[in-house]
Order: structure tokens, then C-alpha cells, then sequence
């Protein structure tokens, strides 16, 4: 073998090397992206799913507090067209971003600035604090907030892996080259005032 056969053999070798480790890096970005959208994606559900079962124990909470203060009507009023506004926003989770995401929050703290009106009726009747049904309300109440707090960190924690993850500059060529449409999405930002959970103690 002469030296021109088996260099081209050597440049041959060292092309199908090069191949392989490009086509592995490209292959491995693009799969990496597809599986923290999906964490993403979950993670939304998650959300969405804490905030639900706060939603959902609103009729039983209003119905205790309206046993005891049936002329608190423009309140309970307000809890149930919150709730309901609420419950009307749906987000598309391929689609996180800022607009959705702020429509999506402006709807909960419509919820929790009802709630902390109702809680402040609550204040007006003692019988009401000790009434069994209502503890056991107030206390899934604050579990949920709290189920809230940590889903939407879970939330951001995963959106900062993807959003990282998809900026990288050569994987964001990686990505461009494969066909990869990935997007960049939303954190949970809590508007001012937001991030503090109703009150439920008394």
C-alpha cells in the first residue's frame, strides 16, 4: 500500500469519525430539547393541576361561609365570577410565553384577591372560625398554596433547563439544522403583590 492509498484511507477514517461524533451531537441536542419541552410541559401541568384544586374548594368554602353570613352576597358574588374567569384562561403548553403566561396569572390573583375578602368576612364570625367544615377547608386551603408555590419553582427550575438548553450557540445551530422549532419559554413571575399566598390564619 503506498502512502497516497493509505493516506485517504486515514482521511476517509477521520471523516466517518467526525460524521459520527456530528451526527451523535446533533441527534443528542435535538432529543435532549424534545425531553426537557416535555418536562416543561408537564411541569405547566402541574401548575395548572395545584390551581385547580384551589379553584375546586371554592363552591364548599363559600357555601360554609354563606351558612353563617348569607348577607355577605356581593362577596361570595365576587369569589365565583373570579373563579369562573379563572377557570375560562387556558394556556397552551407548547406555547409559554409572556402574553399567556401573564393572562394565565392575572386570572389566579383575580382568585386570591377574592379569597382574601371572603377570609376577611370570616373575621366578623367566630361561630364560623370554629366550625368543623370550615377548618377543614381553611387547612386543604393551605395546603394548596403551598402545592401552588412549589409546582410553579418545579415550573420555572424546568423552564430555565430548557431555555438554557436551547440557547447554547452550538446547539442552537444543531437545532436550526435538524428542523427543531423550539421556542423559548415563560418563567412564572409573580406580579407585585402575587406571590403572597390568602391569608388563612386566624
Amino acid at each position: 500500500m503506498n502512502t497516497k492509498t493509505r493516506n485517504i484511507i486515514v482521511i476517509v477514517v477521520i471523516v466517518v469519525i467526525l460524521g459520527i461524533i456530528f451526527f451523535r451531537f446533533f441527534v443528542g441536542t435535538y432529543d435532549k430539547a424534545v425531553a426537557l419541552e416535555e418536562d416543561v410541559i408537564a411541569k405547566w401541568a402541574n401548575v395548572e393541576s395545584s390551581y385547580q384544586r384551589r379553584s375546586d374548594l371554592i363552591p364548599n368554602l363559600v357555601n360554609t361561609v354563606k351558612g353563617y353570613a348569607e348577607h355577605e352576597q356581593e362577596t361570595f358574588t365576587q369569589v365565583i365570577e373570579a373563579r369562573s374567569k379563572a377557570t375560562q384562561v387556558t394556556v397552551d403548553p407548547k406555547n409559554l410565553d409572556a402574553e399567556a403566561i401573564q393572562k394565565f396569572q392575572a386570572a389566579q390573583d383575580g382568585i386570591s384577591s377574592a379569597l382574601s375578602r371572603l377570609l376577611v368576612v370570616v373575621e366578623r364570625y367566630p361561630d364560623l372560625k370554629a366550625n368543623q367544615n370550615f377548618l377543614e377547608l381553611q387547612a386543604q386551603l393551605e395546603g394548596t398554596e403551598n402545592r401552588i408555590n412549589v409546582a410553579r419553582n418545579d415550573y420555572n427550575a424546568s423552564v430555565q433547563k430548557f431555555n438554557t438548553h436551547i440557547r447554547g450557540l452550538l446547539r442552537k445551530f444543531a437545532l436550526s439544522v435538524t428542523g427543531g422549532e423550539f421556542q423559548r419559554k415563560e418563567p412564572f413571575k409573580a406580579q407585585q403583590g402575587a406571590d403572597v399566598a390568602p391569608t388563612v390564619e386566624f
